[in-house]
Formats: structure tokens, C-alpha cells, sequence
């Protein structure tokens, strides 16, 4: 009698899980079902667009996915040419996700289309460096039974989603997935925010201390990151707060109620970015005051220089003509009389600079 078969891990890998994608750009796709003895399922382009058709042809969705049910997130490369192809021959999205696509205005929105939810969000990259072009952006469409987020570079919020899933999180639906997204982002905000905040401490700390090397264009590079990070980010929560005021039919009220926090939760972390921005702005005015006071005291000492050499030059020119009559020109000590002269006047002047200085 043959042994039973070790029991499938609840999240098989898959081997075209790259960020490459497979020939149709699927980085990875996943079936969802919280009633089921197997909550998470990998499945490639062709198992994927198989379940879409059974889904068409069975007529499911609506508002009954909001009480329960399977449903499906599919994640595309949109650096592969065929991926939209795909998506236009089996996921039936909506016009509107399309359009968003071939937008040259990549704004942050989220805005209702028909029964489905399509969004343009702005997220980090994998590689994200604190630097302002390492941000790029996410396409979503979620309707009841089908989540698809496609991009052309990979995200950093995305890929850690991807990893709780790989761990067996299972959200309880379509509207959960997108939840869990925005917390992810926010999360990933707020790591941004303390390695600012760790890197502001520093140049404080080397600031109070007096040195100043370069600390302004630092400080520069940061304030403009989080300046177009706001920018880009800013609009989304109002765009979420004005879609739960009219949600879907076939959201449930318990999906309303996360997404709404959610947005609360990302709204915080927009308020401390910008509190952060301004502490930025008041370190950049206190280095510019310090630099002004250095360039302020080094002009101070070039003019003193100025006016110690003025007698020096004045007497130095009188002197080099070479005219008759000449003062001390045959006087035994003549030198040392204009060496005395010229230190008179120079003490003079000095004297006179730096009673006006006090």
C-alpha cells in the first residue's frame, strides 16, 4: 500500500513569479477563497484566464461576492506588450482602466466605472533610494470577483503585499485586497518617514555641533523628495473619502469601514511627511543663517586686510614716482621714518575699523 502524499503547501510558488513575468507579462496570480479548505491558490495565464471565462459564463459577481466567495488578483508587467493584449481578450475591465493607461497625466485618483473601482496610484520603487525619481505608478481595477495591478517598474508596496500572501494572509475580498494594499503603502511611507527623521537628527546634531560641510544640499535632495511625494500622494485619500460616500452595491459595509480607515491611517502619515517638510525648511534657513554669518566674517576680515594695506600702498605709490624732490631721500634714516609713519597710520585705521565693529 502506498504512503499518503505530504500535504501541498497553501501557496504553491510559481515559476514564473519574476518580475519579469511570464510570455503575457502575469508576475503572479492568486486565487482567493476564505471558505475553502485551500484559501490561496498560484495560478499562471492559462489557469487564470480559464477561471475568468467560467466566472463569465456563470454570470457571478455582485453583490453576492460581497457576502463571501472566491476572487482572484492578477499582477502584470506592463513592460511586456502582450500583458494589455491579455488583459482586454479575458479580464473584461473596464473602458476606464484602459484610458488610465495611455494617460500622459499620471495623477493619483480613485474614481467608479460602471461596478468596478479603477485607481492610479502612486508608489516607491523596489529599489527606492531616497530620491525623487524613484517613484513610479500602479494601475488597479477591483471588482467583485477580479483585483488586477499592473505597473512598469517594480514597486515596493506591491512586492510586500506579494510576500503576505506568499505567507498565507488570505484578505476576505476583493475590496480587503486593496485595503491591505493602501495599509502597505502607508506603511512603507512611514519607514521612509523615520529614515528622514534619523537623517534630519544627524544633521542637526553635526549642525549644533558647528559643521557645516554640505549639509544644505542633503538637506535640499530630502525636502524635494518629500515635496513630490505629497504632491503625488496627497489627492488620494480625499479621492477614497469621496468614493465611500458612494460606495459599490456589491462592497460590504465591513470593506467600507477598512478602507475608510485605511485612508485615515495614510491621511496621518501625509500630516507627518509635510511636519517633517517644515522642520526640513527650518534646518535649510538656519544652515543659510550660519553660512551668511561665515561669509559675513571673512568679508569683514578681507576689508580689514583692505584697510591695514591701505597707508602701505598710498605711501608706496607716492614714494615710487620717480620725480625730484623727494621727502628723505638723502636722510641717513629715511627708511625707518616712513616704516614709523606707516605704522602710525596703519594702527590709526586699524583702530578706527574696529571702534565701529564694537
Amino acid at each position: 500500500m502506498n504512503s499518503p502524499t505530504a500535504p501541498r503547501p497553501p501557496v504553491p510558488p510559481l515559476a514564473t513569479s519574476s518580475y519579469g513575468g511570464d510570455e503575457v507579462g502575469l508576475i503572479c496570480g492568486y486565487l482567493f477563497d476564505p471558505e475553502a479548505a485551500q484559501q490561496i491558490r498560484a495560478l499562471g495565464s492559462d489557469e487564470a484566464a480559464a477561471w475568468l471565462a467560467e466566472v463569465a459564463q456563470a454570470g457571478g459577481g455582485g453583490a453576492a461576492a460581497a457576502q463571501g466567495g472566491s476572487y482572484l488578483w492578477l499582477h502584470f508587467n506592463l513592460s511586456n506588450v502582450q500583458a494589455e493584449r491579455w488583459l482586454v481578450r479575458h479580464a473584461q475591465l473596464a473602458d476606464a482602466f484602459f484610458e488610465a493607461l495611455h494617460e500622459g497625466v499620471r495623477s493619483t485618483r480613485i474614481e467608479r466605472s460602471g461596478d468596478d473601482l479603477v485607481a492610479v496610484l502612486s508608489d516607491l520603487q523596489f529599489d527606492f533610494d531616497l530620491e525623487s525619481s524613484d517613484v513610479s505608478t500602479l494601475w488597479i481595477s477591483v471588482g467583485p470577483r477580479l483585483v488586477v495591478t499592473a505597473r512598469t517598474s517594480p514597486l515596493r508596496s506591491v512586492d510586500v503585499l506579494r510576500t503576505a500572501v506568499r505567507a498565507g494572509e488570505v484578505p476576505p475580498s476583493s475590496t480587503g485586497l486593496l485595503e491591505h494594499l493602501l495599509r502597505t503603502q502607508a506603511d512603507v511611507l512611514v519607514g521612509i518617514v523615520r529614515s528622514v527623521t534619523a537623517r534630519i537628527d544627524t544633521i542637526e546634531d553635526e549642525l549644533l555641533a558647528g559643521r557645516l560641510d554640505h549639509k544644505r544640499a542633503r538637506l535640499g535632495a530630502m525636502r524635494r523628495l518629500l515635496v513630490r511625494l505629497q504632491r503625488l500622494l496627497a489627492p488620494e485619500p480625499a479621492a477614497l473619502f469621496r468614493l465611500l460616500q458612494r460606495p459599490p452595491g456589491w462592497m460590504a459595509g465591513a470593506d467600507v469601514d477598512g478602507l475608510r480607515g485605511a485612508t485615515e491611517e495614510f491621511s496621518l502619515v501625509l500630516r507627518d511627511m509635510q511636519a517633517l517638510e517644515e522642520r526640513i525648511k527650518l534646518l535649510q534657513e538656519e544652515v543659510a543663517a550660519g553660512v551668511n554669518e561665515e561669509n559675513n566674517r571673512s568679508l569683514f576680515v578681507l576689508t580689514m586686510v583692505t584697510v591695514l594695506a591701505l597707508p602701505i600702498n598710498i605711501l608706496a605709490g607716492l614714494f615710487g614716482m620717480n620725480v625730484g624732490g623727494i621727502p628723505l631721500a638723502d636722510h641717513p634714516h629715511g627708511f625707518w621714518v616712513l616704516v614709523g609713519v606707516i605704522a602710525a597710520f596703519s594702527a590709526l585705521a586699524a583702530w578706527l575699523a574696529f571702534r565701529n565693529k564694537r
